[in-house]
């Protein structure tokens, strides 16, 4: 095992990055938040066409570039980083990994539309759901299967309103179901790079595409280790920010980085993003390789959606009043960072998972 970003991921970090600093700076993505939506369907196309995003995780023989998770956690990295308003994470790592785990012809068939970016998946389960709640069949079953339509209603699905097609668990097994059958009523989102939405089957067609939910308790779990990355890019932007901002902001005809209070608590902050992108990096590793994912993953989440929400509120803060108005992007990396934290379980469900994965006794 190794931390370390190989040659060949650094190379990826380049593309994407270069992409995004032409096509997504700050100014871009607060223009597209004023609008009804703010997916950016040409830079999906053009990350998807020109660099193979779309496809990273999926096979070769089905059109995809056979990367693993450690170059798709580089990817989230970079997104975290711009907060891109693309559905990488909700079609390219969390549907595309529960079709690759399902492994039916039905799914084969998808995974081959999703390969080049023109075709979108989203899972319809609430972006708050945690691996451990579908594990132990506590997760509410809101769909259900009959004659082969689905019926019922899904809350605070990531994706959905610029999905294709949906991958709905519904009596035990998962069925594909197209976005045309469905309702889908986007509803004020925290987050406003990652819309989610309200989507109501009724009698919709559907077709299966596995005969159990294990994949998608694996497409959460994987989602969950590499939404670690996304974190850490959040963080990174603002520690680089703010420390670029008191290094230019004057205050008593000094620079306020000069002072000392303020340089510990950068330099605090410093370090627990170093321990985010070991946490982060290790989670990427082992879920490429499947050495003790489950452990890394947990161990990732408990501690990098809390450090990408306090370096959030430190660049907030240190900015001063300009990082209060709406014109400065601190606040998408704000809303991102705290949203991610919610997302696929907080750090408290995966800290309470830890606990018995380490065979550690909670507190009486």
């Amino acid at each position: 095992m190794t931390l370390l970003y190989s040659e060949v991921e650094e190379e990826l970090r380049s593309a994407v990055r270069d992409l995004l600093a032409d096509r997504c700076p700050p100014a871009t993505v607060l223009a597209r938040i004023e609008n009804p939506s703010s997916y950016d369907a040409g830079l999906w196309k053009a990350l998807a066409r020109d660099i193979g995003v779309a496809g990273l995780l999926i096979p070769e023989e089905l059109g995809g570039a056979g990367a693993s998770a450690r170059e798709a956690a580089v990817v989230l990295e970079e997104l975290g980083r711009a907060v891109t308003p693309i559905p990488f994470l909700t079609s390219a790592v969390l549907a595309t990994w529960a079709l690759l785990e399902a492994g039916t012809d039905a799914a084969r068939d998808l995974l081959t539309a999703l390969a080049g970016g023109e075709t979108t998946a989203a899972l319809a389960v609430s972006f708050a759901s945690s691996p451990y709640s579908w594990e132990a069949g506590t997760a509410p079953a809101t769909v259900t299967a009959e004659g082969g339509t689905l019926t019922g209603r899904v809350t605070a699905v990531a994706g959905a309103d610029v999905s294709d097609v949906l991958i709905v668990p519904a009596s035990g097994a998962l069925h594909a179901v197209d976005a045309a059958h469905a309702t889908i009523e986007p509803v004020v989102s925290l987050d406003l790079t990652r819309p989610i939405s309200t989507v109501t089957l009724t009698g919709a067609p559907a077709r299966p595409v596995s005969a159990d939910l294990a994949p998608l308790r694996a497409a959460l779990e994987l989602g969950a280790g590499l939404l670690a990355s996304e974190q850490l890019g959040v963080a990174e932007w603002c520690l680089a920010t703010t420390v670029s901002y008191v290094k230019e902001r004057h205050q008593f005809a000094r620079p306020v980085g000069s002072f000392q209070a303020l340089k510990h608590r950068l330099a605090d902050l410093w370090m627990e993003i170093v321990q985010a992108r070991a946490a982060a990096r290790n989670a990427a590793d082992a879920l490429a390789s499947g050495t003790d994912a489950a452990t890394a993953v947990a161990v990732a989440q408990a501690w990098c959606g809390e450090v990408a929400v306090h370096a959030a509120e430190e660049c907030l803060q240190l900015h001063g009043g300009i990082g209060m108005t709406w014109e400065h992007p601190v606040h998408l990396y704000l809303k991102r960072a705290k949203a991610d934290e919610i997302a696929l379980g907080t750090p408290g469900d995966h800290r309470d998972a830890l606990a018995g994965l380490a065979d550690l006794p909670g507190p009486l």
